[in-house]
């Protein structure tokens, strides 16, 4: 169809994270959601707090919850930490090589409330430190925040106001995320 954009295509991947094909977005989005490849990303401020998103209303699912710093999918090839940084970029203007660390994988399978779409996703988790303002694209994120480590792992996932694949993330980055909050501001 003329002037209409493709959807993107996703990887789906084995429990062990290897390739095994591509698929639409909405169908790997289906119930009961197929396993495929995604980024997390938790950058943390100078003060050592973690730099959130309340995630845009026009968002296809996990509209206006607040979330990590980024997430998203890498296009069939493109390299898990190449896609950190062009949802960085796309989402909040943070441009250039920011450094990242990785921080593990972590896979889950979640159902959005909001929109009944599955989240199954064998996700790339990554930890950084956020050396300039953010710059929102308003059709990904509605506003930025700022949340100390303690009261995002305090988090109740059913409270209605986070994305409901917040905490598994966050306790899959604990580790990362405490050494780099050690690293930032020193031990506590």
């Amino acid at each position: 169809m003329e002037g209409r954009a493709e959807e993107p295509l996703l990887e789906l991947v084995e429990p062990s994270g290897r390739t095994v094909g591509v698929t639409t977005k909405s169908h790997a989005h289906e119930a009961p959601g197929r396993l495929h490849r995604a980024v997390s990303v938790f950058l943390l401020d100078a003060a050592g707090d973690v730099v959130m998103q309340r995630r845009a209303s026009g968002k296809y699912h996990g509209a206006g919850l607040w979330g990590n710093t980024v997430c998203g999918h890498p296009t069939p090839g493109e390299a898990p930490e190449d896609a950190a940084r062009r949802r960085l970029r796309d989402e909040l203007g943070i441009d250039g090589q920011l450094p990242l660390q990785a921080a593990g994988t972590v896979t889950y399978r979640v159902t959005d409330p909001g929109s009944g779409l599955v989240e199954h996703e064998y996700d790339h988790l990554f930890v950084g430190v956020l050396d300039r303002d953010p710059r929102p694209e308003p059709l990904e994120v509605s506003e930025v925040g700022r949340m100390s480590l303690e009261a995002l792992e305090a988090l109740a996932p059913e409270d209605g106001n986070h994305a409901p694949w917040l905490g598994t993330v966050v306790r899959a980055a604990w580790p990362s995320l405490i050494a780099l909050r050690e690293a930032v501001r020193g031990p506590d």
